[in-house]
């Protein structure tokens, strides 16, 4: 018999949520409402207004965020600007700089440091003319809510010995087509950077509804079912493999295995079993253990109609992304110019910005990335045999590669239902049977380590060995 896998430290958790404050949270709102517009296309000389003005604080904030870490060497925060020169198209009016600001926090373990688990917020913000780079706009939800979120996440977790890395990131460009965050992610992939997750924060801030409706203890977890990654052609970028001329006969191979992809899919029923949907469960699961004061509501889409975020070029590229917002959005207080209409009040202003309630938001993006970042890798290769009719369910996979690893779990649900019903913790092996019929049933496998913290599922191909 193996020992059962411990809970994990809750206590390291509580530490996290206990560090959030809501006061520094409504200041960093408040200061960058201040700077009267952050749009893309804005003001970069002035020290008081314009998106320059708020990229250097951002910057300066970071930095003071990590100064007191005790960090060094290897495990030493960076703080930098992440430029990405633009040329004038669509909504980029003239050619520009997309700067985001972003500070990284090094994974305490060695073997874990490699992941990364990223944080997105965007600060860039837009008035009712979205190519009006002059006006006011505030954008203190829209979405200086998320980069203050960001900012705390900076001063909690740094002041911790997460093992894996874990970017906090304030993307500009958002508002003009999501640059920042796409021409990020492009030198990403081009670097062969391991990005276990992204969460994306955007429009936190306001529980409240039109009719005096509120959501003070939910918040919205978007995350695709089938990944748009298996039904378009990625785009290119300087990789090796890219640096092959691109011909009819590569982009017909191309077409033949995102068809292939998505036959596979199809055959296993795994259209709700994407891996930013099991990033999402694996968030309610997290806060379901710690029962934090804001639970996610699961939504099956990758966004709301008629709008977009900055994880969708993450989710282009194949990684697992979601992004959170509040449940009702206001819309006399999104993209609009500051004024009041027939007694109304219109624009993102930050009086709307319930600071308690981004706290909790912020508490459980902190609950999950704990989590996250201490877990151990999922599983690779997960299989589910199917060299013969059985009705059992045979699944293999190969080890993961974290000196902490303690063992595995099997989990399964009904073919009808949302969340994992069933888990088996099989131990230290790579292959285990279980009884139930694979006809009848949906699989997954996790790792969990020594402290108990565990991965994200992930879902077993069809497989004869």
């Amino acid at each position: 018999m193996h020992a059962q896998p411990a809970a994990p430290p809750a206590d390291t958790v509580a530490a996290a949520l206990e560090a959030v404050s809501a006061e520094r949270l409504r200041r960093d709102v408040d200061t960058l409402a201040a700077f009267g517009t952050r749009h893309t296309l804005s003001d970069t000389k002035s020290d008081t207004r314009g998106i320059g003005a708020a990229r250097r604080w951002l910057h300066a904030e970071f930095e003071r965020a990590v100064a007191d870490s005790g960090r060094e060497g290897d495990l030493a925060p960076r703080v930098w600007f992440d430029v990405h020169p633009v040329e004038p198209g669509g909504r980029i009016a003239r050619a520009v700089e997309v700067v985001n600001v972003v500070c990284e926090i090094p994974g305490s373990s060695p073997e874990a440091r490699v992941r990364h688990y990223y944080v997105l917020g965007h600060y860039d913000s837009r008035a009712s003319d979205g190519n009006d780079a002059e006006g006011d706009a505030p954008g203190a939800n829209d979405d200086a809510s998320g980069v203050a979120a960001c900012l705390e996440l900076a001063r909690v977790l740094s002041r911790m010995r997460l093992e894996s890395t874990v970017v906090l990131m304030a993307t500009a460009g958002e508002e003009q087509g999501l640059f920042g965050a796409r021409l990020h992610a492009l030198n990403a992939r081009r670097q062969g950077r391991t990005i276990g997750a992204v969460l994306n924060n955007d429009t936190i801030g306001d529980p409240s509804a039109p009719g005096g409706r509120s959501a003070r203890d939910r918040v919205r977890v978007f995350s695709e079912g089938v990944p748009v990654s298996m039904l378009f052609e990625q785009p290119r970028t300087a990789t090796v493999r890219d640096e092959e001329p691109e011909t009819p006969e590569s982009r017909l191979r191309e077409a033949r295995n995102r068809l292939f992809g998505v036959s596979m899919l199809r055959r296993d029923g795994g259209e709700n079993d994407s891996p930013s949907r099991h990033l999402a469960r694996y968030i309610a699961e997290v806060a379901r253990q710690h029962a934090t004061p804001v639970q996610p509501m699961l939504i099956n889409r990758p966004d709301r109609y008629l709008r977009g975020g900055d994880h969708t070029p993450f989710n282009e590229l194949g990684w697992p992304a979601v992004r959170f917002v509040e449940v009702y959005e206001n819309y006399d207080r999104q993209h609009q110019d500051p004024r009041v209409e027939d007694g109304v009040q219109f624009g993102d202003l930050p009086e709307y910005v319930d600071a308690e309630y981004l706290a909790d938001v912020t508490r459980l993006n902190a609950a999950v990335l704990v989590h996250l970042a201490n877990a151990p890798s999922p599983p690779s290769r997960p299989r589910l045999i199917v060299a013969g009719l059985t009705n059992d369910t045979t699944l293999r996979w190969d080890a993961s590669p974290e000196p902490d690893v303690a063992g595995y779990e099997v989990v399964w649900r009904e073919t009808t239902a949302h969340e994992w019903q069933h888990v088996r913790d099989v131990g230290d092996v790579t292959e285990a049977t279980i009884n139930r019929s694979k006809d009848n049933w949906f699989f997954g496998i996790r790792a969990y380590d020594r402290d108990g913290y565990r991965s994200p599922v992930v879902t077993p191909s069809a497989a004869t060995q």
